[in-house]
């Protein structure tokens, strides 16, 4: 059911060249960037009315308005499921609890007498959010998202999901109640690469009721569609990542529990045809444990064939055989998954190590599905080995730190030399000579 590739023998490659031994799925933005251009390009020019037209074309509904009513958050959240409220209550309070603390305040650093420093916070005005709605419902998208753009300060958040046919062309009703719990009260039912550029340029044209005011931000993730509009707005808005298909690796010993591992595999497999699973183990027993155990739990669960299988079996998804697990950590550093789960003797020794991963989970007792929903931890994180230079998000997500500097005359004076130096060694003396002018120093012309 599932590949395996056999990295024991050899002394390992260094970088690149190990990175490219390891399975990853194929997911080309730059193809899907010329497909998405039109629509973005058409949704800037037509508004509302070409968000309306995509609706029908891509989701299959009529829509008069493209702005979700307040009644219909509110009566979502009328009819939510007790026990589902509690989930998502609870899911908030933890997210809460992390992403408060990730907070900052300003700091002044004295650089010399006279002479400050000093670093301000502030939140992105607005963001927009998006919360796909395809092949599942994502609640817990709603909570990752607003969360930390809350906690920041942000002061406007909207946000857009799909419309759905069998919900009157309205986003799912969990999302909206999801949406009515955490107070956010502007959201459109648009989806795809066409809400991404309604956020980038706004569609508020004079006399549209629907009209979504263009936002600063757009984060959540999405398909291949939504990362290539991102892309294409990168520059106009600020994103936080182009996510791809999700993926899961288990660096684990002969100490793990095969059907542990088993089940996070399939936990995250069950996401999409392209989401990759991948084991790396010094053990074989473990590994041939682990693929016995595939199979009946796969055949016992949901979403088999559309999207468990294909997942497993696909050139994204591998047990990695490694000499040890010293050799193991090399591997999945170099591999840089989003979840990296840790199934070893010495698991929190081993995620201390971790270099590069979205989220780290540590032994037997922290899955990856934890992380999906009441960690506390978000799950938005960088994919296709986007941990090597880039974070989940958080609230640092939202904030935007500027310089404030503040020198008096004096403290100016003792660094001018220096500065007019600088200056000339980089052929901009017009740099030195607006230091000089301040103290009657020769410049140029006079």
């Amino acid at each position: 059911m599932i590949s395996r590739i056999d990295l024991r023998g050899d002394a390992l490659p260094e970088g690149g060249a190990l990175r490219d031994l390891l399975p990853r799925a194929e997911f080309d933005v730059e193809a899907a960037l010329e497909k998405v251009r039109p629509i973005c390009e058409d949704v800037h020019h037509r508004g509302t009315a070409a968000l309306i037209e995509y609706a029908e074309k891509f989701d299959g509904v009529q829509q008069e308005s493209v702005r979700v009513p307040a009644e219909a958050l509110s009566a979502a959240l009328e009819r939510l499921d007790p026990a589902v409220r509690e989930a998502l209550e609870e899911s908030t309070r933890r997210a809460r609890l992390v992403h408060r603390a990730q907070r900052r305040t300003s700091h002044t650093t004295q650089v010399v007498p006279g002479g400050t420093v000093t670093e301000k916070w502030v939140p992105v005005e607005r963001v927009g959010l998006y919360v796909p709605g395809g092949r599942s419902v994502y609640p817990s998208s709603v909570i990752m998202n607003a969360v930390p753009a809350q906690e920041a300060g942000v002061a406007s958040i909207a946000l857009a999901s799909p419309p759905q046919a069998e919900f009157d062309g309205l986003p799912h009703p969990t999302i909206l109640a999801a949406c009515a719990l955490l107070g956010i009260d502007e959201v459109y039912a648009v989806g795809g690469a066409q809400a991404v550029a309604m956020f980038a340029y706004g569609t508020d044209a004079p006399g549209d009721p629907d009209g979504c005011p263009p936002a600063n931000m757009v984060t959540g993730p999405g398909n291949i569609w939504v990362a290539a509009a991102k892309r294409y707005f990168t520059g106009r808005i600020g994103i936080d990542t182009e996510a791809g298909p999700t993926e899961i690796a288990v660096l684990a010993d002969a100490t793990a529990d095969p059907v542990h591992v088993a089940a996070d595999l399939i936990s995250q497999a069950e996401h999409d045809p392209m989401a990759a699973a991948v084991l790396v183990t010094d053990s074989a027993e473990l590994a041939d444990a682990v693929e016995e155990e595939l199979a009946p739990q796969v055949a016992a669960t949901k979403h088999v064939e559309d999207r468990i299988r294909p997942a497993l079996t696909g050139e994204q998804s591998a047990i990695v055989l490694v000499d040890s697990i010293e050799d193991g950590l090399r591997v999945v550093d170099a591999y840089g998954a989003e979840h990296l789960e840790i199934q070893t003797a010495d698991a929190a020794a081993l995620a201390d190590r971790v270099r590069n991963a979205g989220a780290v989970f540590v032994g037997p007792w922290s899955p990856v599905s934890l992380g999906d929903y009441c960690a506390g931890s978000n799950h938005v994180l960088p994919t296709g080995g986007c941990a090597c230079h880039s974070s989940g998000l958080s609230v640092q997500s939202f904030l935007r730190g500027i310089h404030i500097v503040d020198y008096t005359r004096d403290a100016l004076a003792d660094v001018t030399h220096h500065v007019v130096t600088l200056a000339e060694a980089e052929d901009l003396p017009a740099h030195g000579a607006a230091l000089k002018a301040r103290f009657g120093w020769k410049v140029p012309g006079k």
